[in-house]
C-alpha cells in the first residue's frame, strides 16, 4: 500500500540495500542534508569542511524570460505588441537568467564518516579541475535510488496533495528529511531552521511539510479529549 513519505526506518532499509559505498553515501547525503539531487551531484571535495563539520551547498537555478527586442520590457509568450513601447513583436528575445545561491549547513557524524572513507578510497572524480564527489548524472542517480528501493521492498509513495503515486526517488528523500524535521519540532524555529537548511525561498514551501507530518493538528485534536480538561464556562 502506498504511503505519503519515507520514515527513518525506510531510509535505513534503503541504505542497507546499497551494494557499494558510493550508493550508500548518495542515499545518506540526500536524506541527511535534505538537498536537491542537483545540489548533491554538484558537490566537490572542496565543499566539505571536516574541521567545522559543515558542507557548502550551491543551488543554481535558471529562469527563462521573453523580452521586447526594442526596449527590453518583459513579455508573455503570446504578446504581439510590447505594452511599453508599442513595438510589434514578431519574435520575442529569449533570455536566460541564472541565479546562484549558496548555504552552509551542518553535517552529522555518520555523513562525515562516510565522506572521509569514500574520499580515502579515491571515490571522487576529477572534473574541470575539481574533485567531484559523485561522477554520475541525474538519470543514474534516479536508477540507483529506485533499484535500492525495490531491493529493500519499499512501497511506492502517494503525493498527499495530488493523490498521484510515484516510485521512490531522490526528491522523496528530501521530503523525508523535511517531514522528519517537522515531526521533531514544529515551533517557530522548527519551521525557520528547516527553511534555511533546505534552501526554500518561500516560507510556505517549508510549512507544507507540517501539514504532511500532521503533528500540530493531531496534538490539538487529542487535547480535546484529554482527561481532566477544564469544563466550559459557568
Amino acid at each position: 500500500m502506498a504511503k505519503a513519505y519515507l520514515d527513518i526506518s525506510d531510509v535505513q532499509k534503503l541504505e542497507a540495500a546499497a551494494t557499494n559505498l558510493r550508493d550508500e553515501l548518495l542515499i545518506c547525503l540526500l536524506f541527511r542534508t535534505g538537498s536537491r539531487i542537483s545540489e548533491v551531484l554538484g558537490l566537490t571535495v572542496g565543499d566539505i569542511d571536516f574541521t567545522t563539520g559543515t558542507i557548502t551547498i550551491v543551488h543554481l537555478k535558471t529562469r527563462v524570460k521573453f523580452s521586447c527586442p526594442n526596449c527590453d520590457t518583459r513579455l508573455g509568450r503570446n504578446h504581439s505588441y510590447c505594452p511599453r513601447c508599442g513595438h510589434k513583436v514578431s519574435e520575442a528575445v529569449l533570455k536566460e537568467q541564472k541565479h546562484r545561491r549558496t548555504r552552509v549547513i551542518p553535517l552529522d557524524d555518520k555523513s562525515l564518516g562516510l565522506l572521509k572513507e569514500y574520499i580515502r578510497r579515491g571515490g571522487p572524480v576529477k572534473r574541470d579541475g575539481e574533485q567531484v564527489i559523485f561522477g554520475i548524472n541525474r538519470h543514474r542517480a534516479y536508477q540507483i535510488i529506485r533499484a535500492c528501493a525495490e531491493k529493500a521492498g519499499l512501497p511506492k509513495l502517494k503525493n498527499p496533495e495530488t493523490g498521484q503515486v510515484h516510485n521512490v526517488s531522490p526528491h522523496r528523500l528530501r521530503d523525508a528529511f523535511a517531514v522528519h524535521a517537522m515531526k521533531h519540532d514544529y515551533s517557530g524555529d522548527g519551521l525557520r531552521l528547516p527553511q534555511e537548511h533546505l534552501g526554500h525561498a518561500s516560507f510556505n514551501t517549508t510549512a507544507k511539510y507540517r501539514k504532511v507530518a500532521g503533528q500540530e493538528l493531531k496534538q490539538w485534536y487529542n487535547k480535546l479529549w484529554d482527561e481532566g480538561t477544564k469544563p466550559d464556562g459557568p
